[in-house]
């Protein structure tokens, strides 16, 4: 059995890994997400991303942040061999929307931001409210959850090959 520490070490890229991944299914196949959730979902790139390229002697860390940011400083990253490690999603579903970050080293999400609901009239009306919260809370990390699975498995299959090859086309494509 591996020490838990070795173990972090030994398989953290497939974080950065899985989130580089996302951006490339967000730019070039989005149908992915509808078959990791039971209702129709949208994930797009937030107003932050955090980019790691790391070498024998260091590493270069590169930060985009912005609403109207473009991320052809995110691609030229990438080509020379930097992995995402910390992005902002906005995630849609029905006419909710989400927003939130995760870091590519644990999966931890943050500054989670919750779509509107509305207030409750009367004492009755709360316990309501509050399972409506929960219900909101959870959606994301279950669909996130899914999408992981998803990626793992494809990952793991013999069909990652031709889907690195995508990526990397991807990456040298020019913006």
């Amino acid at each position: 059995m591996l020490d838990i520490a070795v173990a972090y070490n030994r398989y953290m890229f497939l974080g950065n890994e899985f989130l580089t991944w996302i951006w490339f299914v967000i730019e070039n196949d989005p149908s992915i997400f509808q078959r990791c959730g039971e209702d129709t979902h949208e994930l797009t790139v937030g107003n932050r991303m955090v980019l790691v390229n790391r070498w024998a002697n260091g590493m270069e860390t590169i930060s985009i942040k912005g609403d109207a940011a473009g991320l052809e400083e995110g691609r030229l990253s990438l080509k020379k061999g930097a992995l995402v490690t910390d992005i902002n999603l906005i995630y849609k579903s029905g006419t909710l929307q989400w927003q939130f970050s995760i870091k590519g080293e644990s999966l931890n999400f943050s500054s989670y931001k919750l779509p509107e609901t509305g207030a409750a009239e009367q004492q009755e009306d709360v316990e309501g409210l509050v399972l409506d919260k929960l219900y909101l809370y959870e959606k994301p990390f279950l669909f996130i959850d899914a999408l992981y699975r998803h990626f793992i498995k494809h990952r793991l299959s013999d069909d990652w090959q031709a889907t690195k090859s995508k990526m990397l086309l991807w990456i040298q494509k020019d913006p």
